[in-house]
């Protein structure tokens, strides 16, 4: 993931301030997911857990990454995919809904580990944090595969 976001960043950096600051959110976002998803696996009530404030952190920013997404980047692509001809727009309105699926994986596991105590189990955190993992690992490339589209096809 941190190979692609790099990619990215080297590709389309400098290109448009707003796509700069979200492939810098989703560096940050990537590096925390592998923070968390570093610790051994959870199976026993004795085996530590990640930090609960580092859980809040990497569920913060994912709410951010994808309202960014969303509400800023998405609406630019699309207005200058409307612009710029019907293949873009048609690929555009393609991605989007797979794109939206992988936000609801996101926001389930916003809802189950945002406010975790350290005291709780976190039973299936393990699983849950892989489903996540995928989940961001296509979304990226579904985004990339958007940024790409509109930024080789219609730079200016």
């Amino acid at each position: 993931m941190l190979t692609r976001v790099e990619k990215a960043q080297q590709k389309w950096g400098g290109s448009h301030t707003v796509i700069d600051k979200w492939l810098n959110e989703r560096q940050e976002l990537i590096v925390l997911y592998c923070k968390i998803a570093g610790f051994t696996p959870y199976e026993k009530q004795d085996q530590a857990l990640p930090e609960p404030k580092l859980i809040e952190s990497f569920c913060q920013l994912l709410m951010d990454y994808l309202s960014a997404g969303h509400f800023e980047v998405y609406d630019d692509i699309a207005k200058a995919c409307e612009k710029k001809g019907l293949q873009s727009q048609e690929l555009a309105n393609s991605i989007y809904p797979r794109i939206s699926s992988t936000t609801d994986i996101a926001l389930d596991f916003n809802d189950k580990y945002a406010e975790v105590d350290k005291e709780d189990l976190l039973k299936g955190f393990d699983d849950d944090l892989s489903v996540i993992g995928e989940a961001l690992e296509a979304r990226f490339a579904l985004e990339d595969e958007l940024i790409d589209n509109l930024f080789s096809n219609h730079a200016n």
